[in-house]
């Protein structure tokens, strides 16, 4: 059976690298865009992309809204469409206008990979986002053993990203020397550390208690002055698996390296909040709980700026789109306070008047 195409495969190779290198694409985004491909491909039974019709858009847009998820089982959802759909469309769009291409096929066809209307809403709906509290946060840290330097790295490692915010690719690619206890910050150099857009930027300590900064800076210290590790080394090494006695793969303490991903992070993150009773919440939920601790603890403009940098947004709008969505409970909560101070102000108007209203009969006015 028919598993690629010379041609279809030189075009691919030749679009991603447009991707990455000219529209500055990340390879996770780039990875999305070839699964979305390879989809089609299957579909198509791999036939050559010359031979795009509309037709074609029109019958795997069927034929993917039928289609079970792997994992769920249940039918893809309507984000899954439209985030497939769209990269097939800007694929072929882009492909209309290469050499080779251009007579072959239409510009406007590959418009027949859009969804309606209707279910474009449905999946670009902004939907409630899963945010762990703080309590929730510090009650997980607590509960995390401490008797190895694995379990005490793992424990560091969570209080490192709710004090710091910062995302797990640059949580794995942080060295000590980028840590600064003394003046309570972290520099982010993009030269070293993976950080999103490659921007560079100083993270300062976030206020979330003594206990969570005393960890960190525990941990810093045992890195430091017992394992006498360098500027350089890792600020969460990977663990040491070595070749046993047994000839079983067996843990041998942490290795002088970085995690080549992000991946290990999250799986201790995953058991973290397993092992707490909690249901699962990534590193990156830590940033949106940090966004609504500064929604009640700011109290000027400037405030939240300053706070917004911390998280390494440039503008003040990216954390209140992005990450400050304010919860159903606390929207209650915010309009009831509201009401407060009108009710309090309006007596107080009253009150006021009949005072000047006294003033006025007492002096001889007559009304």
């Amino acid at each position: 059976m028919k598993k690629h195409n010379p041609d279809n495969e030189r075009i691919k190779h030749s679009y991603f690298a447009f991707l990455k290198e000219a529209k500055r694409h990340s390879e996770p985004s780039v990875d999305a865009v070839a699964k979305a491909l390879n989809r089609f491909e299957v579909y198509s039974k791999y036939r050559d992309f010359k031979a795009f019709h509309f037709q074609q858009a029109v019958a795997f847009k069927n034929h993917l809204s039928n289609q079970n998820g792997k994992q769920s089982g249940k039918k893809l959802s309507k984000a899954t469409l439209h985030s497939t759909l769209t990269q097939l469309k800007h694929f072929f769009q882009w492909l209309s206008q290469q050499p080779g291409y251009k007579s072959r096929i239409n510009y406007c066809d590959a418009e027949y990979f859009n969804l309606s209307e209707k279910d474009i809403r449905i999946a670009t709906a902004k939907r409630k986002q899963k945010v762990p509290t703080m309590e929730q946060i510090k009650h997980v840290i607590e509960t995390m053993a401490t008797s190895s330097e694995i379990e005490r790295r793992n424990r560091a490692l969570m209080a490192f990203t709710i004090l710091t915010g910062a995302r797990d690719s640059a949580i794995a690619s942080i060295k000590l020397k980028h840590v600064d206890l003394i003046d309570g910050c972290v520099n982010q150099d993009a030269r070293e550390v993976k950080t999103k857009f490659s921007k560079t930027f100083d993270t300062f300590f976030f206020p979330v208690g003594e206990e969570i900064l005393g960890i960190v800076a525990e941990w810093v210290l045992y890195l430091r002055e017992e394992k006498l590790w360098g500027n350089d080394d890792p600020l969460f090494p990977a663990t040491k698996i070595i070749l046993g006695d047994s000839q079983q793969f067996e843990v041998a303490g942490l290795e002088k390296k970085h995690w080549s991903n992000a991946s290990a992070i999250r799986k201790i993150f995953r058991e973290a909040f397993i092992n707490a009773g909690f249901s699962y919440f990534n590193p990156h939920s830590f940033r949106n709980t940090l966004v609504q601790l500064g929604e009640k603890i700011c109290q000027t403009p400037e405030d939240f700026k300053a706070w917004s940098q911390n998280l390494g947004h440039e503008k003040v709008l990216t954390t209140f789109t992005s990450y400050g969505e304010v919860g159903c409970q606390r929207q209650g909560d915010i309009i009831r306070d509201l009401a407060t101070p009108q009710k309090s102000m309006k007596a107080n108007a009253n009150k006021i008047s009949e005072e000047i209203f006294k003033g006025l009969r007492r002096a001889g006015v007559d009304f």
